[in-house]
């Protein structure tokens, strides 16, 4: 995550006023992120999310219908604050290469391996967690393909050959780098790079896996 300067043009001389209060929802979603990031969704009580949060019974169903609507909530929120977007931006930013994008994306990966908070993608962890047919799990699964999907624009634009069959190819990497990651593998992203450069090959491309740098910013 990226942090922000206290000083700004509205406040030049760095005297912040004093940040406004944070909704009740905020805090219900805050805590979902700060529980759900440590544990399993399941482990997980409403009463506990309840309690975290400082709100009470009424006000947590006010917002949200159940802990599923919740957990919806807290990974639209991952989906916003640390995936798709930041792939695709950090990608596009550095260059206008398609397969240079495409070998990117490992780089990027590799940036958030390594940052010493790292925790195991909302999307896997969830999707592993409920199934592939639970709303969760579905909802997680969509998120999952919208990177996917972006593999495959990039093989198209690059020329490459069944760039769906690519793209399926490439997402196992990235997912499988994650997993790999979890397990302690600081080195994940770096070599399925590797496999990426070659499978780039074998659909018709040509790319070389580069040491690139390893970016702040995790997905």
């Amino acid at each position: 995550m990226i942090e922000h300067s206290r000083y700004s043009l509205a406040d030049p001389v760095g005297i912040s006023a004093a940040p406004p209060p944070v909704g009740a929802r905020e805090r219900i979603l805050a805590a979902a992120d700060e529980l759900f990031s440590q544990r399993s969704v399941r482990d997980v009580g409403i009463n506990e999310l309840i309690s975290r949060a400082g709100v009470a019974k009424a006000t947590f169903y006010a917002h949200f219908a159940s802990k599923d609507d919740l957990v919806l909530a807290f990974l639209e929120r991952c989906h916003q604050d640390l995936t798709v977007e930041a792939i695709i931006a950090e990608c596009r930013k550095k260059t206008n290469d398609p397969t240079a994008q495409l070998l990117i994306i490992f780089d990027v990966l590799d940036g958030w391996f390594r940052q010493d908070d790292f925790q195991a993608c909302a999307f896997v962890s969830t999707m592993l967690e409920m199934g592939p047919t639970h709303p969760l799990g579905q909802a997680s699964i969509s998120y999952l393909a919208q990177v996917r999907d972006f593999m495959r624009t990039l093989a198209e634009e690059a020329g490459l050959n069944q760039p769906d069959v690519f793209a399926r190819s490439c997402h196992i990497l990235t997912k499988g780098s994650i997993i790999s990651a979890v397990e302690g593998d600081k080195e994940a992203a770096v070599l399925a790079k590797r496999m990426a450069a070659s499978l780039i090959s074998d659909h018709g491309g040509s790319a070389t896996p580069t040491a690139g740098a390893s970016y702040a910013s995790a997905p």
